[in-house]
């Protein structure tokens, strides 16, 4: 399979709110300390694997976040 060739570096994924949380990735773009120092030293491979990292925190995240017991809505449907 032929590779695609990259034109452009990849932007670094910070959104300027620097803070981390309890489990220590940012709060802003969901690095790790190691992935967010080490930004500028890494192969163009390893900027998009720690993005597909910060993905996978991303929708962890919002399962957790995401209520379980929905309540059932008050009329009944007809269908």
């Amino acid at each position: 399979m032929a590779q695609q060739l990259e034109f452009f570096d990849i932007p670094s994924p910070c959104r300027g709110i620097c803070q981390t949380d309890e489990r220590g990735f940012c709060r802003g773009c969901l690095r790790s300390r190691e992935e967010r120092f080490g930004w500028m030293q890494m192969s163009d491979a390893q900027k998009r694997d720690v993005l597909r990292l910060c993905r996978q925190r991303y929708l962890r995240m919002q399962r957790v976040s995401k209520p379980s017991d929905e309540t059932p809505p008050e009329q009944p449907s007809l269908f």
